[in-house]
């Protein structure tokens, strides 16, 4: 529990608490001093209206048709206080014993403290007498006699001590409801994040299998576990492919490294001839030569799935590109014997990095020329086609070589993935990973089909919005 105390769920929830209740009592405060004038404004209209009629009375009738009206009203059950004296003040009528002098010889309005009964014409009843704080208004009627006309507060008064006292009791039972809600909401949410660090712990221990568990709710812990377990499972893939790489490097690396050992010995051998030697060191450069271009391809991939930061981003034409490419090659691939075929639409702009878009580009054609000659011999040909779909520019660089099997269609753009029919073949198997690493960096894709014979890379990039 202490800990759920401390969590910022608690803190929020008792802030909440605090400016609830402060609004509640300004709203209660206002709405008791508003009540409490309203009926304080209703007693005064109602003593001025009585005032006005026994005053219209007095111009019409006897005095003693006054009396008996004013003492009819002091009768009435209610909060109604009456006194009707004559000119001296002696009482004639009324429900009241006796008044300030203050109060019937100077007219206004007053509150005052009173003992009520009723008394009539000098002749007191037999009833208990009641005390109370009423509002009054004194005046002089126009045949000389003093009326004093009020009502009593003591209603109002209760009325609004009520309103305090369910506000009181009211604003208690909030604060205890908040608080045992805002306690089971921050063990709620502590138990997520617990969960949460739990995977944490055992993911850090070395297990990255686990992943953050889901209830099912699709609410805003299930979103951000949701999104961890992406993560999780990209980074089980990369620290995956690490391991992946680094067995092939040091398979890969082992051999050229041992073929140079071999060679630089043979050269150092007591009695070998001039031409050994300098046989040893071009074989040493060539296993150099690759072992750098190796290294090299690594790089550009670590380089492409890194991410390029903003300024190595800019507007280029991928029709410019392909071009540039297909002329490049094309008097290699007509060494090697084959054709090649474009369809280039112009115009096609992208948001990228031109070096990497063109090296991708490079590494497919060079794919094509190596692996495009068909199975049965004769002269073979390469097309090369890049158009505008939707809001995609798709690249496509088709041969009539044997293809490539479905079943390895992803596995090739795997690090040193080499085919069957590929191995006795110069390379190390880092092209198609490379260009697999462009496009993710490019947020785009890539996929090998059947091209009937043959296969056919196609390559799909985000298109840039067309300038108006």
């Amino acid at each position: 529990m202490g800990r759920v105390w401390r969590t910022t769920t608690v803190r929020l929830t008792a802030m909440f608490i605090a400016i609830f209740v402060g609004f509640a009592v300004v709203l209660l405060a206002v709405l008791a001093y508003q009540t409490s004038v309203r009926i304080q404004q209703q007693q005064t209209r109602a003593i001025e209206r009585e005032v006005d009629h026994i005053n219209l009375l007095s111009l019409r009738a006897s005095v003693r048709t006054v009396a008996f009206a004013v003492q009819r009203l002091a009768d009435r059950p209610g909060p109604g206080i009456y006194y009707l004296g004559d000119p001296t003040g002696t009482m004639i009528a009324g429900n009241v014993s006796s008044l300030p002098a203050a109060i019937l010889s100077e007219p206004g309005r007053y509150e005052l403290s009173y003992e009520r009964g009723l008394e009539i014409y000098g002749e007191v009843e037999d009833t208990p007498r009641m005390q109370g704080v009423a509002i009054v208004q004194s005046g002089e009627l126009p045949n000389g006699l003093r009326l004093v006309v009020g009502r009593d507060v003591g209603e109002r008064r209760g009325f609004t001590a009520i309103i305090l006292s369910t506000f009181w009791w009211g604003a208690l039972a909030i604060v205890i409801l908040s608080v045992v809600a805002g306690g089971l909401t921050a063990r709620y949410v502590l138990r997520r994040i617990d969960a949460i660090t739990d995977t944490s712990n055992k993911i850090m221990s070395g297990n990255l299998s686990e992943r953050v568990p889901l209830t099912g709710s699709d609410d805003e812990f299930d979103r951000v576990a949701t999104n961890l377990n992406a993560m999780l499972d990209r980074i089980e893939q990369l620290m995956a492919g690490l391991k992946q790489v680094t067995d092939n490097v040091a398979h890969d690396l082992k051999t050229p490294l041992t073929r140079m050992r071999n060679k630089a010995e043979a050269a150092l051998r007591p009695g070998a001839d001039r031409d050994v030697q300098i046989a040893a060191l071009e074989a040493t450069i060539t296993e150099s030569d690759h072992l750098i271009r190796i290294f090299s391809a690594l790089l550009l991939i670590a380089r492409a799935e890194a991410g390029m930061p903003t300024g190595a981003l800019s507007r280029i034409d991928a029709s410019e590109v392909v071009e540039d490419v297909v002329d490049l090659y094309t008097p290699v691939a007509e060494d090697e014997g084959l054709t090649v075929s474009t369809e280039v639409e112009p115009g096609l702009m992208m948001t990228g990095n031109r070096e990497l878009v063109g090296q991708a580009l490079v590494n497919l054609v060079e794919n094509a020329i190596k692996y495009g000659k068909p199975a049965q011999g004769g002269a073979g040909d390469i097309s090369v086609s890049a158009r505008r779909q939707d809001d995609w520019i798709v690249i496509e660089v088709a041969d009539r070589g044997p293809g490539i099997p479905e079943e390895s269609r992803s596995r090739v753009f795997d690090r040193f993935v080499r085919l069957e029919g590929s191995r006795t073949d110069a390379g190390a198997g880092l092209g198609l990973a490379l260009v697999a690493a462009v496009v993710r960096a490019h947020d785009g894709t890539v996929r090998f089909a059947d091209n009937d014979p043959g296969a056919k890379a196609i390559i799909s990039f985000p298109a840039a919005p067309r300038e108006n």
